[in-house]
């Protein structure tokens, strides 16, 4: 950190280091190391088939090899027997087989999930197809093992017993037969069958509008199997979200069709973006003074023309009946036209504009010596990038290491929410001492509670779990969300350091470009990882962990939506926007911090106090040099986007009649377009974030060249000769000078 004599051998300050930051490497190191050990038990625990795959009302998944239902891929809800008394609430009957709460159950009929080869297509009642030949068909959608309604208990009749004349016959005895009743009680068969569509293994109702009439298979009504006719308008909330996915479903499988046409068409356009955003960065070597410079003139005339516009209507409206009236006689006035009669507002409206003009021409004035820096740091950082233009690749690199954090911490997740096992609990139409209590279903025909309870049944209840693992996992989530933006605020610094150490390398080149290191990208990669890791997750932690307060908050302001407390509303939104502006300060010191870590490779609180008070120190500059940045890069944006999309819109909606026959045959043309306008966005993106951090490092090269060197021989400048020139400084009686 103190300046350095100069000597032939000196390369700048970016090589003289030492390991930063160690506790916070360590403890790093350390929440890696759980991080994994969390993977590793929600990956034995869980199972992601519970995400995917529909299962019955006793947990068992439809269609997968090695279960009882390995052969029935699709589930189906299901009405069982009006019980003495409701235990399972209407709400209670939603779940994945219908994608939604639909009010279709009686609010004392209890409901179940059955698996079943094909969803039925008629309204049909257990009641009605029991005594009828439709019995073949319902059998279907019973559960796997239901073949026929006949049930003996002492077992099938043989000929020496006394049934074997009736058991001889076509038809067995009606004493034969099981109740419907029965069949409901024990959830064998549902008490009634609904017309419906398979979507995502589950079979919805098909629920469809005719001129106007909520119908179903062509009827208004059905029977809910307890002899009451409902209707059908009651399915329609849950078919809503059917035909919303079936839709859905259609429309991606037209989408894809269009992009298995046109892909080669949009990685030609993202080419483009590319290539011009690469093209904008090279000539902002040579153009960036004039188009700040056009820029500006540009605003001064526009600010004219405004000024000159509005006393133009100002005399217009003189001597008209009304335009006099003042602004707070008229008062208020939802119609905003009746302002624009009166004189006074044209007034004010010329006021605030003239202010404005001469707001920005003093500025200009003021400033034009700043601005002039600020352009020219930025040619500077476009020959910075021209000599490292392994740079521009980077990103890719961070994207995909993003990528990594993401799909682990989403595979993490998805292990822990399914580790939940299922839970069997005692069911049964009276009174019972064990109702309610856990079973399992291998044992439960063995054990005491059929013999106190024999009308008792062990049925699937929910999935949880009673073990320590289970009652932490809401915490191992928290942690599991924790650790992604620990991780991706890591990625992203370790980005930010190394390519602030490439480009710093660069301004520390005495003799620009003999001096730059042979591979200075990954040099700068391994300075970091190698030094610095401890204060990239010093630096990344603190955004973590207000990025994780943020969250909460947003989670909390979700829960009190429904709410009246209005304090509440109001605190949490003060405790949001606080918080906010925290995130946006803190990734601004962090950003700042890196680079002079990068430079200097002192630890992560040093470096952010030393960046914070140098950019203090030189406010104005800033200032200027964000403001001159930010619009060269929307300038920039807005140029690549918008000349390729232009581009996309004219090729794919075939108006370009030189290559008109060969642009292909859409569904919807808007979407390659689309996707070549967010493509290249993203390019230009990806390019413009490159070049930012290039031109903030060498603005802070800049600043700390100019308070520690003096162009002597023992502390010679290390900037451009075009910026000592513009400074009107030089290196006085250096040999390289």
């Amino acid at each position: 950190g103190t300046p350095h004599k100069y000597d032939p051998t000196f390369k700048g300050p970016i090589y003289d280091r030492g390991c930063t930051d160690i506790v916070c490497c360590v403890l790093l190191v350390v929440a890696i190391v759980g991080y994994v050990a969390v993977g590793i038990v929600a990956w034995t625990h869980g199972d992601p088939r519970k995400v995917i795959y529909p299962t019955d009302s006793r947990g068992q998944f439809c269609g997968q090899q090695g279960t009882p239902n390995a052969y029935v891929s699709l589930a189906m809800g299901a009405l069982g027997t009006p019980p003495e008394k409701p235990r399972i609430r209407l709400q209670d009957c939603s779940g994945p087989p219908w994608l939604g709460e639909i009010p279709l159950m009686h609010p004392c009929v209890r409901c179940f999930q059955i698996c079943v080869n094909r969803c039925p297509d008629r309204f049909l009642t257990l009641l009605s197809a029991y005594s009828s030949s439709d019995m073949e068909y319902y059998r279907q959608f019973c559960v796997p093992g239901f073949s026929n309604p006949l049930k003996v208990s002492a077992g099938n009749p043989t000929p020496e017993s006394p049934l074997a004349e009736d058991a001889s016959s076509c038809r067995p005895p009606l004493s034969l037969f099981q109740n419907p009743i029965e069949i409901l009680k024990n959830q064998e068969c549902p008490a009634m069958l609904i017309p419906s569509t398979p979507l995502a293994r589950r079979c919805l109702p098909a629920v469809q509008a005719k001129q106007g009439v909520i119908m179903v298979a062509n009827e208004t009504t059905y029977d809910d199997g307890t002899g009451r006719r409902r209707n059908v308008t009651e399915l329609l909330e849950g078919a809503k979200k059917a035909n919303l996915v079936l839709e859905a479903r259609q429309l991606a499988m037209k989408i894809f069709e269009d992009y298995t046409v046109s892909w080669y068409w949009i990685i030609i356009g993202l080419v483009i973006a590319m290539l011009a955003s690469l093209l904008f960065i090279v000539l902002l070597r040579y153009l960036a003074g004039i188009m700040v410079w056009v820029m500006m003139v540009l605003v001064i005339l526009v600010l004219a023309y405004g000024i000159f516009h509005c006393y133009l209507e100002y005399a217009s409206l003189k001597g008209e009946a009304g335009s006099d009236v003042s602004l707070k006689d008229l008062g208020f006035q939802t119609d905003l036209r009746v302002y624009l009669h009166l004189r006074q507002t044209w007034l004010a409206f010329m006021i605030i504009l003239c202010v404005v003009e001469v707001v920005i021409v003093l500025l200009l004035i003021f400033l034009r010596k700043r601005i002039l820096i600020a352009i020219a740091l930025i040619k500077e950082a476009s020959r910075a990038i021209g000599h490292i233009m392994t740079s521009l690749l980077f990103p890719l690199c961070t994207f995909f290491l993003l990528c990594l954090c993401i799909a682990y911490w989403a595979s993490t997740a998805v292990f822990l929410s399914t580790s939940n096992e299922a839970v069997y609990k005692v069911f049964n139409e009276t009174a019972c001492p064990y109702s309610g209590q856990i079973c399992m279903p291998e044992t439960f025909n063995t054990s005491n509670v059929t013999k106190t309870c024999p009308d008792a049944q062990c049925l699937f209840a929910f999935y949880g779990g009673e073990s320590a693992y289970h009652k932490y996992l809401i915490a191992l989530q928290f942690f599991n969300i924790f650790m992604l933006f620990w991780l991706a605020n890591f990625v992203i610094a370790l980005g930010q350091v190394t390519l602030a150490g490439a480009f710093a390398s660069y301004y520390w080149a005495f003799k620009k470009p003999d001096d730059i290191p042979a591979f200075p990208l990954f040099s700068a990669f391994g300075r970091a990882l190698r030094y610095h890791t401890g204060s990239l997750a010093f630096g990344s932690l603190i955004l973590a962990i207000v990025q994780v307060i943020r969250v909460m908050l947003e989670y909390l302001d979700h829960r009190l939506k429904a709410a009246d407390n209005k304090f509440a509303k109001f605190l949490l939104g003060c405790l949001k926007c606080c918080f906010w502006c925290l995130e946006k300060f803190i990734k601004f010191l962090n950003r700042n911090a890196y680079i002079m870590i990068a430079v200097y490779g002192t630890n992560f609180c040093a470096s952010a106090r030393n960046a914070f008070f140098l950019l203090m120190r030189n406010i104005i500059r800033v200032a200027v040099l964000d403001k001159v940045t930010d619009f060269l890069f929307f300038l920039g944006k807005l140029l690549i986007v918008g000349s390729v999309g232009i581009l996309a819109f004219f090729f794919f909606t075939q108006r370009i009649k030189l290559v008109q026959d060969t642009a292909p045959s859409l569904n919807y043309y808007w979407v390659p377009i689309l996707t070549v306008i967010v493509g290249s966005y993203l390019i230009a993106h990806g390019f413009f974030s490159v070049y930012g951090m290039c031109v903030d490092t060498l603005f802070l090269c800049f600043l700390e060249d100019l308070e520690r060197h003096d162009g002597s021989t023992e502390k010679p400048y290390f900037m451009s000769p075009g910026l000592q020139k513009l400074l009107k400084k030089s290196n006085k009686g250096h040999p390289d000078a």
